[in-house]
């Protein structure tokens, strides 16, 4: 396959006003969470766990991870499931756009004034049509709450 660009595709999602893309070989669900149950003194991030299909999913707020304000109560909210290391998450999200196929080599770092919370979980970014596309590393979510939590 040489002279070929690697191309991979995201999911994209809205979190706040930002568009955030997913690498979609890690995205196994995307749903809306209902019955959310919270646990006593888990980490602000931690929204609660919920049941999806007889798991147990633990809810992680991308807003609070990110540092972006709650949202407004009322507002629709969608969920992306994931999983890493055998547990099973649905990270809160606003809205889910559409899967977009990119080319590796077009990724650019992430900017130095992008926020310290972004940037710790960004793995880059893509400028799209006027918008910047921020890329999650799923790892680093989750590595970032797993920290958070046993602080």
């Amino acid at each position: 396959m040489s002279g070929q660009e690697l191309e991979v595709d995201f999911v994209t999602v809205m979190i706040g006003d930002q568009l955030f893309g997913l690498p979609i070989g890690r995205v196994h669900d995307v749903f809306v969470p209902e019955r959310l149950t919270r646990v006593p003194l888990a980490a602000p991030e931690v929204s609660g766990v919920l049941n999806l299909r007889g798991r147990i999913v633990t809810a992680l707020d991308m807003r609070t991870v990110l540092g972006l304000p709650p949202r407004e109560d009322g507002a629709p909210l969608m969920a992306v499931g994931i999983e890493a290391k055998g547990e099973a998450f649905g990270l809160l999200i606003d809205s889910v756009g559409e899967v977009t196929k990119l080319s590796m080599s077009e990724m650019e770092a992430a900017p130095a004034n992008l926020d310290t919370r972004w940037a710790r979980v960004a793995d880059g970014v893509y400028r799209l049509d006027g918008r910047l596309l921020v890329i999650l590393n799923v790892d680093q979510v989750l590595g970032t709450e797993q920290e958070l939590a046993a602080a």
